[in-house]
């Protein structure tokens, strides 16, 4: 299969690229880097050319409403126009498990993401995860000494089993709103950063933030967890902390 993968060059998106590649796919990067302006549209008719499937895992860091909602309904209304006009069989997007139970500026985003793809007129698949095992890391790259992490309780998963479910489904096709996916251990956010920075061998002040309201409450209370039938990935925590370390070693 030849498979577009939107937000190829991003974390979640590496691996989605390396794992069809690895399943013998043909991956067709969709960003920047490679001619594409997923936001405008610009160079993305010709580069989906030919595809039998997407896959979007594009994101954007921000934590307010309108941005959120601005980004993903521009790109995802670029995507699906691309991929109707080109005949496209099936669009695999990833979202969050919970986003439509907690209201964080970022999660409208990805309901209106969710709410585009059900009624695009593309056959579609929505997987929703929890968080990455990496969430934490980007934050911890600055050299303050202080790390202000939220109170967060999930059922992490490695990024890398993510993009194996994401490859799945572009592979069987079409299924709509596809079971959520978890890692197998509930843990606190707050805790994975203080591990992530003891396995790298550095000493941060971690301050646990509790967002005000609602949002606060249901984020650390558990509105971030899978509910009914949910598919356990197998990677734990404490394997994505020795792969950390390994690479500190290798210098990978």
């Amino acid at each position: 299969m030849r498979v577009a993968v939107a937000g190829g060059t991003g974390m979640v998106g590496k691996f989605v690229v390396a794992e069809l590649r690895a399943a013998g796919h043909r991956p067709v990067v969709l960003a920047r880097s490679h001619g594409v302006d997923l936001a405008t549209g610009v160079g993305l008719e010709d580069r989906l050319s030919g595809s039998d499937a997407v896959i979007d895992v594009t994101n954007i860091v921000t934590t307010r409403r309108k941005t959120a909602v601005d980004f993903f309904s521009r790109v995802t209304g670029n995507l699906l126009a691309a991929a109707r006009s080109n005949g496209i069989g099936h669009l695999v997007t990833l979202s969050i498990v919970g986003s439509d139970e907690v209201d964080f500026g970022y999660y409208f985003g990805k309901r209106v993401q969710e709410a585009l793809v059900r009624d695009g007129g593309v056959p579609w698949t929505v997987l929703r995860a929890t968080q990455f095992f990496e969430f934490p890391e980007p934050l911890l790259d600055n050299r303050s000494p202080v790390v202000m992490m939220p109170r967060m309780l999930t059922q992490p998963v490695a990024a890398q089993d993510v993009a194996e479910k994401l490859v799945e489904h572009a592979v069987q096709g079409p299924s709509g709103m596809a079971r959520e996916i978890a890692g197998p251990e509930r843990l606190d956010m707050v805790e994975m950063t203080r591990r992530i920075l003891r396995s790298r061998g550095r000493r941060r002040l971690v301050v646990p933030v509790t967002l005000p309201g609602k949002v606060g409450n249901a984020m650390s209370g558990g509105g971030l967890l899978p509910r009914g039938e949910y598919v356990q990935c197998r990677r734990t925590f404490d394997e994505h902390l020795a792969s950390l370390g390994r690479s500190m070693t290798t210098g990978r």
